[in-house]
């Protein structure tokens, strides 16, 4: 059997309790091999406002996996910042490692909400397996998409590891989009930006890791007008 390896893209701005459960969750519901986390340069669709500098979003989502021998982080778009679009991302890993692995690319509701603002959006539902992860009293749609997109969703919300493998297998290597509860953490990054910008240094350990709050204190993350100090990007895009 191929491994099976998901793609944990986002701006990890930073990475907090909510992005490690949600990892948690789909590596046993899935029976995956690795969840490798991926930080934007600067995701195409956030160029419009303010986002930390990538090496200090990285070395938190360094610090924040570091004692998870199942997950990683690569570098991949930090490597080149002049093809930030996911359906660039997703070809090179399909180019480099399809052929051994079965590739799940995770993204969350807010994000299927946006899905078809993407860059060749629909190349991007079927290039890979989807991982779409709901959170606590979200109503997923599928009215913004086109039938032939919507004849491929599953809802697996609440299934077994069991259930997930049997209709993994029956598809074989055909793509599909699964909707899941793997994780009910409902944590964001603006309530870490929101309570260091207010110096609640108590708050932080129920939403980061103890090297991650450490990390935001030393190197003064967050620390403007309601965390909102960061460094500005200036440039729009799209996903």
């Amino acid at each position: 059997m191929s491994r099976r390896i998901a793609l944990y893209g986002g701006t990890f701005d930073p990475v907090h309790a909510g992005h490690l459960a949600v990892a948690r969750g789909l590596l046993l519901l899935f029976a995956l091999d690795e969840v490798l986390f991926i930080p934007a340069y600067v995701a195409p669709h956030k160029r419009d406002r303010r986002v930390s500098p990538a090496l200090d979003r990285y070395a938190m989502l360094a610090l924040a996996t570091q004692g998870e021998e199942r997950f990683r982080v690569s570098t991949i778009e930090m490597q080149a910042p002049e093809r930030p679009y996911t359906v660039n991302t997703l070809s090179s890993f399909c180019e480099s490692m399809g052929g051994n692995a079965r590739l799940f690319f995770v993204m969350g509701a807010d994000s299927w909400d946006e899905i078809t603002t993407w860059r060749e959006w629909e190349r991007v539902l079927t290039l890979t397996d989807q991982l779409v992860v709901t959170r606590p009293g979200y109503e997923l749609k599928s009215d913004h998409v086109t039938e032939a997109i919507r004849e491929r969703i599953v809802d697996a919300r609440g299934w077994t590891r069991e259930q997930v493998g049997r209709a993994l297998e029956e598809v074989g290597r055909e793509t599909r989009i699964y909707l899941t509860d793997a994780s009910n953490v409902d944590a964001a990054a603006t309530d870490i930006r929101a309570v260091v910008g207010r110096g609640a240094w108590d708050e932080l350990a129920a939403l980061a890791t103890p090297p991650v709050a450490e990390y935001i204190r030393k190197y003064k993350l967050y620390q403007g007008a309601n965390g909102t100090e960061l460094s500005d990007t200036g440039i729009k895009g799209t996903h």
